[in-house]
């Protein structure tokens, strides 16, 4: 059981009036205890009180769980681990669920009086894993430095005939020959106007010279995501592709530059916006400006005009302003950030001028 995170979690709990919570994302309670396993639809929870061990329930299907620091209650398939967890809870006070907790769990918990209440109570845990420690900032860093040679690589592959989807498959054997597990994320590789479509899934489409190429693609490292997108050009661009190339670059650089804390994610949205908006495309910028990251690649906590709290020291997220303009062109330039304590790191070395390939 990693102590300092506990603590966090519990202090963040206190602060919300909970002293019980039950956990089910597999990923938060590897991160509290070290303890993973992908329990499909088999019931796998973590219960924190407020003061004594943890109680882990687990199948005996799942790998043993001895040394998780927590104390394990074990159950087959033929048990009931609703009415497990209800023999550990406080029944007479509150209890902090997990919003990944399926409805087929957490009805019969409520139904057999298991809490006086049941509160959404995930933000406790994702407040906690949103600051990085500083192995965690490491394994950051080795994850977008994987993804800055894969990009290296995904340029290499762009060749007359060769088709989004061709690209899309060879990646993840990159990614493993270069030290990483796998994907982040489905990996988009899209060639000229299907640039416009910023969740463009790859096709059939062939690349012909004189098509733009967007690339935007994450691995995972030593359980840690990275996720990065890069725009090319394959002929002389014209005129007026440099100056969609060049708001989405100053755009990014904008909101890099003012990220530090205390300054806040609408802040750095605003900055991001505000060039573009001032180039005359403001409404072909039509998503946030980016996304907590660490365990996934989408954690809770955006970069947002909406999200009014301040950057904190340790969180990780994407700088990504984009224009798309549908049958013409798209650009998207994006970097993961990390908050220091008197600015950020980035975390992305691939070049993101103008580059013709």
């Amino acid at each position: 059981m990693d102590e300092n995170r506990l603590a966090r979690v519990r202090d963040n709990l206190a602060r919300r009036g909970l002293e019980q919570a039950l956990i089910v994302d597999p990923l938060s309670i590897w991160w509290l205890c070290g303890y993973h396993t992908e329990p499909y639809e088999r019931f796998l929870a973590l219960l924190l009180p407020a003061q004594g061990a943890p109680v882990l329930f687990a199948n005996r299907l799942f790998p043993d769980a001895a040394g998780c620091g927590a104390r394990v209650v074990e159950f087959s398939d033929t048990d009931d681990p609703v009415a497990l967890v209800a023999a550990e809870t406080d029944r007479t006070r509150p209890l902090g669920v997990d919003k990944e907790l399926a409805a087929r769990w957490l009805v019969p918990l409520m139904e057999a009086g298991a809490a006086s209440s049941f509160v959404l109570a995930s933000d406790a845990v994702d407040d906690a894993r949103s600051i990085k420690d500083a192995r965690e900032r490491e394994l950051m860093r080795a994850a977008s430095a994987v993804n800055d040679q894969a990009m290296a690589w995904l340029v290499g592959q762009v060749q007359p005939g060769v088709t989004e989807r061709q690209i899309a498959d060879g990646l993840l054997g990159a990614y493993r020959r270069l030290g990483a597990e796998g994907h982040s994320f489905s990996p988009i590789v899209s060639f000229g106007a299907n640039a416009a479509d910023p969740h463009h899934e790859p096709d059939d489409t062939p690349f012909s010279r004189g098509d733009m190429v967007l690339f935007d693609v994450g691995c995972r490292r030593s359980w840690y995501c990275s996720d990065m997108t890069r725009t090319f050009f394959s002929a002389e661009p014209t005129e007026h592709q440099r100056a969609v190339y060049d708001a989405v670059l100053r755009a990014n650089e904008a909101a890099e530059k003012i990220v530090r804390p205390g300054v806040t994610f609408a802040q750095i949205d605003r900055a991001a916006r505000q060039v573009i908006e001032d180039a005359g495309w403001g409404p072909q910028f039509n998503h946030r400006l980016g996304h907590q990251i660490g365990l996934v690649d989408h954690e809770p906590g955006d970069v947002s005009a909406t999200h009014d709290e301040p950057v904190r020291p340790g969180q990780c997220f994407s700088i990504e302003p984009g224009i798309y303009l549908p049958g013409d062109m798209g650009v998207r330039i994006e970097d993961l950030v990390i908050v220091t304590e008197d600015g950020c790191e980035v975390l992305n070395s691939y070049p993101k001028g103008i580059t013709v390939l």
